[in-house]
């Protein structure tokens, strides 16, 4: 008999997409700057944090001034 696991804790966690951890290993792996600063690495993040917000925008159908970008959940 196979025991079937399912993760009821999504508030507090929750698996990443495949197609979101791809599109994310290059920044947790390289493009690790502050979005805020202004060295290079810095400035190269702070372009992908414009591109997510533009797409996320876009795809939701929201002005980019409506999308935020927070550190945590609460």
């Amino acid at each position: 008999m196979s025991i079937q696991y399912i993760y009821v804790d999504n508030a507090a966690t929750t698996r990443i997409a495949p197609e979101v951890l791809e599109a994310m290993l290059p920044w947790l792996e390289e493009g690790y700057g502050n979005p805020s600063s202004i060295y290079r690495k810095g400035r190269e993040a702070n372009v992908a944090v414009l591109g997510a917000r533009e797409r996320v925008a876009k795809g939701i159908g929201a002005g980019l001034g409506e999308i935020y970008f927070t550190g945590s959940g609460s």
